[in-house]
């Protein structure tokens, strides 16, 4: 993706293992996920579209199924409820399930006895599981050799100017067609909009791929934990943590990010790293084997 210009982020710079996106062991294609402006993601898409023609190239469904609230919602509008009967009925059998019993339902307001509401209960038990209708994925996208339409079913989405597929991500998984991840980030529209700013006010014309690395300044800001509206780090636990591990490189970032998450904190992970960071412990590792991986983190398995 950086050789071909589509990201700005170089992996040799960054010190990517390159084995955590194509190895030998992996017996499937790497997963392939881009980020674009959120404002600028149609755009995207419709090119997408263009270079491959709608025969070749096909959006990710993903199948909307009957749940809970939605089958009690729509099994008592069909069975002939009203609104507000139905609104309590989902409200009961949410925090109860579908084994309501005869006293909650009068607690309700709802009659033990009514046909329609004990039908209503048995019909969106029935109901639950059961494909609904087909939605668009997030971001993914299906492109192939060969025609689309003589490997999968393919209709126009109700969004205009779109085609999706039949199938959902597990299903093309299975068959092994590649699918890729265009989705969108809102955070690079206020980049956009941050680049055109100092274009008009200052005339310098700068991109994610030349905007001035390292700038001490911004991680002295960093470590002040002035990050309200910084994306990734801006979560109160984001800002707690970043006076303690006081980043001074891109890669420290990182880190941080990677620490405040379920894994390293339930694996006791969080201390022994800011103990070696700031030299209280010695840094080592389990066997020379990983020493490579885990130089960066200190020995500590992060990611």
């Amino acid at each position: 993706c950086y050789a071909l210009g589509i990201t700005a982020i170089d992996p040799v710079r960054m010190g990517l293992l390159f084995e955590r996106f194509l190895s030998m062991e992996r017996r499937e294609p790497p997963d392939i996920d881009v980020d674009f402006e959120h404002e600028r993601r149609e755009e995207v898409l419709q090119y997408v579209y263009a270079k491959h023609g709608r025969q070749r190239a096909g959006m990710v469904c993903e199948i909307i199924c009957y749940r809970g609230r939605l089958a009690l919602r729509e099994a008592g509008k069909a069975l002939g409820l009203a609104l507000d009967q139905v609104d309590r009925l989902s409200r009961v059998a949410s925090a109860h399930g579908f084994q309501v019993t005869p006293e909650v339902l009068r607690e309700a307001g709802l009659s033990p006895t009514d046909g329609r509401v004990l039908r209503t209960l048995s019909v969106a038990k029935e109901l639950e599981g059961v494909p609904r209708h087909l939605s668009i994925h997030v971001g993914g996208f299906v492109m192939t050799r060969e025609p689309l339409v003589d490997l999968v079913p393919v209709e126009n989405a109700a969004m205009p100017g779109r085609t999706v597929i039949q199938w959902e991500k597990d299903d093309i998984n299975a068959v092994g067609l590649l699918k890729v991840d265009l989705l969108a980030l809102g955070m690079l529209t206020a980049l956009s909009r941050c680049f055109a700013l100092i274009r008009e006010h200052h005339g310098r014309d700068l991109s994610l791929a030349t905007v001035p690395p390292e700038d001490p300044k911004v991680y002295d800001m960093l470590c002040e934990a002035d990050t309200v509206g910084v994306f990734q780090i801006e979560s109160r636990a984001q800002m707690n943590m970043l006076p303690r591990l006081r980043p001074r490189e891109f890669y420290d970032l990182v880190v941080q990010i990677a620490l405040i998450r379920p894994g390293p904190i339930v694996g006791n992970m969080v201390h022994p790293y800011l103990r070696r960071r700031h030299g209280q412990e010695p840094v080592t590792y389990p066997s020379d084997d990983v020493r490579g991986i885990l130089q960066k983190t200190l020995g500590v398995p992060l990611f």
